[in-house]
This record gives structure tokens, sequence and C-alpha cells, in this order.
């Protein structure tokens, strides 16, 4: 009886883990397990390393090293849900080129990578919505090697999904967020499929038209990027706003007309104030893109030799996006982990992540 009695709650047990589905919002155990899953892109953790293995998720399959240095893990646990963790920038010369070409591009479109490989992708849907084209480009490429996995994984009976990164991981899990989510609203991913994005110290991805459809893609808490308030890296990239990166419902673009109509010498005197205002932002924007975009493609090329650059958007505009969980760094942390000059990823690293996480209610 006793052993029949055991078996049963067993089954019981197992039969409940299974039904389980992922729930919106955040949470801290499910953020430092998937920290941890996101970890384990180390091959070899040091011994006194303060991140724990992961409990509930087992490893079954690595990417390639693609693109510009980009890679993706697939790890599955035992009730059926699945974890697509995505490398951040490594020491390789080559991933920082990925975040140093900041040009923004349509987030619809195409990109030419190969002479054999053209991705066509649609991030939103507004025609001023715009990402960086670096981060799209591992998007890019990492989509060849999770679409066939999610494939395998759906056929196994796996319907949910985490996407996790850290650093320029989060910033290309906004974007492979915003891609499979909209291959799920064409039709070409079951409408079955659930993904859970957690991001984690994510730069900023793109614009504001950008951030307000990947906000309503995900509203009800289906997306997080967990932020350090010490940590400089999700303050990037520098954000450059002109007067036509607003609505086109806008008091801005009717100024031009409206000085016309003023007397002279009133007339010359408000453009000329208005100039000043407007055109070291239109400046700044214009080499921005020269840099980050066209000068950069060049070195792209080295690394891509069959990648033909795409028509850049006008627009240095980036913004915040999504919803924030704020890791507060106060007194206590700031002892632990004072400001260094010389060590400028030390709010950056996954052990200050984990510390502030540890101390959420």
């Amino acid at each position: 009886m006793k052993q029949t009695l055991t078996f049963f709650a067993f089954f019981l047990v197992s039969t409940t883990l299974l039904g389980q589905k992922l729930k919106p919002g955040f949470e801290k155990a499910e953020y430092i397990e998937l920290m941890s899953v996101f970890a384990r892109q180390v091959d070899t953790l040091p011994p006194d390393s303060p991140i724990p293995k992961p409990q509930r998720f087992k490893f079954v399959y690595r990417s390639p090293v693609v693109g510009l240095d980009n890679r993706c893990d697939l790890w599955t646990s035992a009730d059926s849900v699945a974890v697509i963790s995505i490398r951040g920038t490594t020491l390789d010369p080559v991933g920082w080129l990925e975040n140093f070409y900041a040009a923004m591009v349509p987030a619809k479109g195409q990109l030419v990578l190969s002479n054999d490989y053209k991705f066509d992708y649609q991030l939103a849907e507004h025609p001023q919505a715009a990402v960086h084209i670096g981060w799209l480009i591992g998007t890019a490429f990492l989509a060849q090697n999770i679409l066939p996995r999610l494939d395998s994984c759906i056929r196994a009976g796996v319907t949910n999904f985490y996407i996790m990164g850290h650093s320029q991981g989060g910033a290309i899990g906004y974007l492979m967020t915003s891609h499979l989510k909209q291959l799920q609203k064409q039709g070409k991913i079951p409408a079955t499929i659930r993904f859970k994005t957690y991001c984690s110290a994510a730069p900023k991805p793109g614009n504001l038209f950008y951030a307000y459809e990947y906000e309503a893609l995900t509203a009800g808490g289906w997306a997080f990027n967990v932020v350090n308030s010490a940590d400089w890296v999700p303050e990037t990239p520098i954000t450059i706003q002109t007067i036509d990166d607003f609505n086109q419902t806008n008091p801005f673009s009717n100024i031009p007309a409206l000085l016309k109509k003023q007397k002279f010498p009133r007339n010359l005197a408000l453009k000329y104030v208005f100039n000043k205002l407007s055109k070291p932002a239109r400046k700044a924007q214009k080499n921005y893109q020269k840099y980050l975009g066209s000068f950069a493609s060049r070195y792209v090329k080295t690394n891509l030799k069959e990648y033909i650059p795409p028509t850049f958007y006008q627009s240095s505009h980036y913004v915040r996006t999504g919803s924030f969980v704020v890791l507060l760094a106060d007194e206590a942390y700031h002892k632990k982990y004072p400001d260094n000059k010389k060590t400028i990823f030390v709010h950056h690293l996954l052990g200050p992540y984990l510390y502030l996480a540890s101390k959420l209610p």
C-alpha cells in the first residue's frame, strides 16, 4: 500500500510538472536559473565562481560560431520547457565590431549576408521603426540555427521557450523575440508556442517606433530587461534625436513654413535660432551614421565577404525598450563592487547582477 501511494504521489507530481506552462511576470528564481544557464556559455567557470549550476535545465545543443562571433545554446527541462541562450560579446574583436556597427536600418526588409543567404525579416510594422544593424546581423545568422532546433522541439512536444541573453546576447534577444513572434503572427510558427524573454544588461536595440511595437508584442509580463543601475552598458548606444524622429503629426514639421510667414527681420532671427538648435543634432546624426555605419561596413565586409551593406535609416534615436527590472545598486553594493575606471565592466559582469538579484524580495 505504501509503495502504491509513493508511486501515485510521484505520478501526480510528474503530471503536474509536465502540465506546467510559462507564466507571465518577472520571477526572481526564474531569472537566476536562466543566468546560470547563460553562464555556461563559458566552457569552464572558475572554482570560486558565485554563479550556481542550473538546477532545472540540461544542455542539449550548441550552435557553431556564426556571423560576427555569435553563438547560441539550447537547454531543456524534464517538464518540457526549453531555453534559447544567446551568447554575449567575447574578447574577439569581431564581436566588438558587431556592437560598434551601430547605424540603424528599417525594422522590416532584407539583409544580403552571402550569395546564398538573404535574410527576410519583419521586426515591426511601422514604417519609421528601425533597429541596430550589427545586432540584426547576429539575429539573422543565429536564426538559421535556432529555427531548425525550434522545429525539432515542437515536434517533440515542447511548446514553451525562454529567450535569454546577457549584454550583447540581450540585445540580440530583443530582436530574436520580435523575429520569432512575427513569424508566429505570419503562421510560420504555431500559435500554441509561448515565448518568454529575459534580456539582462541589454543595451538599446532600436528607436521609439520599434520600442512601441516590441512592448505591445510582449505586453502582459512576457519580456524583461534586468538592469544593474550602476552598469553603463544599458545606456548605450549613444542616442541622437532630431526633429525627424517624431511622429508625422508634430509641431516641429510646420516650423519652416511658419518662419517664412514672419515679417523681416523677425523671420531671419527666428530662422537663425531654429537652425542653431536643429542643425547640430542633424550633423551629429550624419557623423554617427558615417563612422558607425558606412565606415564600419568596410570592416564587416572583411569578415563577411559576400555581405552587401543595406541602405541605412536616417536616424540614431536609440531608446530604452521593454519592461525593466531595476537592480538598484545601494551603499552595500558599492562597498562590495566599488567604481573603478580601470575595470570598466565591474558592474556589468554576472556576479554583480546575481548579487543584486538575490536581494530582490
